[in-house]
């Protein structure tokens, strides 16, 4: 039985600016991902602390809403068999001195804040994150 899944994925403000974003998509459509949304939107530093509301108690939730405001990026909504997994490892460790070679975080990130892209981190989430940006 197939598990095709949704996910969401976000080129963060660091490699749009670096206009990496075709080539991103490139490595998620050689993974076998299609992509079944996409838009390029900047977002308000409101709309980046609901995102990222679970994060709120920690000490880098400032400076990650700041950061995923601070100019456009790209929302996607991915799909394919184990989505979300398979996302979660084409993106690579959150630090891109940890990610594996042939990760987009290891290819593109200069740093565990500009690391790029953003993943959903399961299923129950990556449904969460596509309707905050994708509300039909």
């Amino acid at each position: 039985m197939s598990n095709i899944e949704l996910t969401l994925s976000i080129i963060k403000p660091d490699a749009v600016e670096r206009n990496l974003d075709i080539e991103i998509k490139e490595m998620f459509k050689n993974k076998g991902f299609s992509i079944v949304k996409e838009k390029k939107i900047q977002i308000e530093k409101s709309e980046a602390e609901k995102f990222y509301k679970v994060h709120e108690t920690k000490p880098f939730y400032n400076d990650l809403c700041a950061y995923l405001s601070s100019g456009p990026i790209v929302v996607m909504v991915l799909e394919k068999e184990n989505a979300v997994l398979d996302n979660r490892e084409l993106m690579g460790a959150t630090n891109p001195n940890d990610a594996e070679e042939g990760t987009i975080r290891k290819k593109y990130g200069i740093s565990i804040d500009k690391n790029s892209v953003h993943g959903s981190d399961s299923v129950e989430n990556a449904k969460i994150e596509i309707d905050f940006f994708f509300k039909d």
